[in-house]
């Protein structure tokens, strides 16, 4: 059982768990031990999640998300397997947490006059340097 907070949990038969071998570290060994994990969630399919995190998982657009609703996460940052398959869930639960929080809506504001009048006022100020810089004035010989 994957806990994600104290209301939503995701049982261990939705999660798919592949051994592969691993790049990296490890000499010798990475070429005899599959440490890596692959962790698979289907979220299109899940019972697990309410509707709205669904919905909110499946519009990110992530690389690491499928076409059919499949979040892949691949673990190989340890050189055992149990460590990676740790690291692997804490990362499911992380992109989850992630999307419980439902993001506010911007309300459209327009800029007040004082920021407008700063913002001229700057303008006028460089334009000002920028022409004492001209060549006008210089005797050339």
């Amino acid at each position: 059982m994957l806990e994600i907070n104290a209301r939503l949990s995701i049982a261990d038969t939705e999660l798919t768990e592949t051994f592969i071998r691993s790049s990296g570290p490890g000499g010798q060994n990475v070429n005899k031990v599959s440490s890596a994990v692959e962790l698979r969630f289907d979220v299109a399919q899940s019972p697990s999640l309410p509707e709205t995190l669904r919905a909110r998982l499946l519009a990110r657009r992530d690389r690491r998300l499928t076409a059919e609703g499949v979040l892949v996460i691949q673990a190989n940052r340890f050189r055992d397997q149990s460590r990676n398959r740790e690291d692997a869930r804490l990362r499911l639960a992380e992109i989850i947490r992630g999307a419980l929080i439902v993001p506010k809506a911007r309300i459209a504001t327009k800029p007040t006059h004082g920021s407008k009048e700063r913002r001229l006022t700057g303008k006028r100020v460089t334009s000002g340097i920028k022409k004492t810089r001209s060549s006008k004035g210089w005797d050339h010989e």
